[in-house]
């Protein structure tokens, strides 16, 4: 077993989760210079229509960015273990009280046909191994509507994603203190729309955690 872990580790060696970097040992998750250089999220009072609290690990910015992008669209799945401890950590931090219920902002079933995943999906496994919750899938995307990130225009984000969610039938809402996430956070409108249907059906709270935000 020690000879297979120490091929694996020669083969396949940990690298840092933003840069690509191979990891030194004890390090986990990110190299020394990320973990220093990275844009820290510092803007704990956002507050956005919709959301109790938004809480997030970075700016999505630089290597950052870089990195969400190569999970989202390059199959880097393997990038959703180490958000999700980073993501739980943050979240703990701000809300150490804990939550009735996790769940995610869903990709349509086109995209998660083409893409292969739902990256969020697996964002929220990971955070829920770390916060000791399962997830449960409280929403459904009806619509596939065009990517959020072609539009500028807040106004226009806000259209798009208007009605594209509803409630899953037979999910226990009504009364609950939810956390909702999300991958990247923008303008906002996209977790906006997911909290707003569930504060429809009856949530007491909704509050999101992404891995990134943007800076404005």
């Amino acid at each position: 077993m020690r000879l297979y872990r120490w091929l694996m580790e020669l083969l396949f060696p940990e690298k840092c989760v933003l840069c690509g970097a191979v990891l030194e040992k004890g390090q986990t998750d990110l190299c020394k210079n990320c973990r220093i250089e990275a844009p820290n999220y510092t803007n704990q009072k956002t507050k956005l229509q919709f959301l109790d609290s938004f809480a997030a690990v970075w700016y999505y910015e630089g290597n950052v960015r870089k990195s969400i992008l190569r999970y989202k669209f390059y199959h880097a799945r393997s990038f959703a273990p180490a958000y999700g401890r980073l993501l739980a950590m943050r979240i703990l931090e701000q809300h150490p009280e804990g939550f009735d219920l996790l769940t995610w902002v869903p990709v349509s079933p086109l995209r998660r046909l083409t893409r292969g995943y739902d990256q969020v999906h697996l964002l929220a496994r990971a955070v829920g191994r770390e916060l000791g919750m399962t997830p449960v899938p409280l929403l459904k995307k009806v619509r596939h509507n065009p990517p959020q990130s072609g539009l500028p225009d807040p106004a226009l984000r806000r259209a798009n994603v208007l009605g594209v969610y509803r409630i899953r039938s037979g999910q226990p809402v009504a009364g609950k203190r939810i956390l909702l996430l999300d991958d990247v956070l923008t303008t906002g409108a996209t977790a906006g729309e997911a909290a707003r249907i569930l504060l429809t059906a009856g949530a007491k709270e909704v509050h999101c955690a992404a891995v990134a935000a943007a800076r404005k």
